[in-house]
């Protein structure tokens, strides 16, 4: 699958409370042209990123209302938005309006990739941004008939990008890059939400040879 078919199946995605970043419009944060950008910037970097070799894919849970959910990238949010364009060679238009939204989950990743300077690509066994009923920013975790279309193009990009190995970002993730690897090494560490921080830190260090930074030691 070529990045432009990958990105037309996203935006086909259809599930009862949840916002698809690619296909909808958030009427109280995004720009008229949300969907449009967000699926542009999607394109951009997996377009990039099948040119590269990527030593690992990140993958996490689900998108969060405020962090994927407004950018339509994984573990991103507006104040990283930018910087994880930089890494590619790329430049992004923003989706949302007023102020920079930050997310806890992407400061302490961020903080990890900083430090990393291998080609990572990010992304989650859930590929929408799933949502209470009523409240559509809040978080909840995706639901079994939701993990099994994730799984199925989480399948579809190991296959596009052909990462050395998997890195799953809590249990939800681990389960499904174990039932995903087939013969790519599987690597997993702590979510860095509700305490996980310093786990996690330690465990990305460990992966990757990595020093101790001040600005971790500010998560700790």
């Amino acid at each position: 699958m070529k990045p432009k078919e990958f990105v037309g199946s996203l935006k086909e995605l259809r599930f009862d409370n949840a916002f698809n970043p690619y296909a909808d419009r958030c009427s109280v944060h995004d720009v008229s042209d949300a969907p449009a950008r967000r699926s542009k910037v999607l394109f951009k970097f997996l377009d990039a990123a099948m040119k590269a070799e990527i030593d690992a894919l990140w993958i996490g849970r689900d998108l969060g209302y405020r962090g994927g959910r407004r950018t339509g990238l994984a573990l991103t949010d507006d104040v990283h938005l930018a910087i994880h364009a930089t890494r590619w060679n790329l430049s992004v238009e923003r989706a949302t309006t007023g102020t920079f939204v930050a997310e806890r989950t992407a400061a302490v990743i961020w903080s990890m990739l900083a430090q990393v300077p291998v080609p990572i690509f990010l992304w989650n066994v859930f590929p929408l941004h799933p949502h209470q009923a009523g409240d559509p920013f809040s978080n909840r975790s995706h639901k079994p008939h939701e993990r099994v279309v994730g799984e199925e193009i989480l399948a579809e990009l190991i296959v596009m990008l052909r990462p050395k190995r998997l890195i799953a970002i809590g249990n939800d993730a681990a389960k499904t890059a174990a039932r995903l690897a087939g013969r790519t090494d599987v690597a997993q560490v702590r979510h860095p939400s509700y305490g996980g921080q310093r786990d996690f830190v330690r465990q990305v260090r460990d992966l990757y040879d990595l020093r101790l930074e001040a600005e971790q030691l500010s998560f700790l």
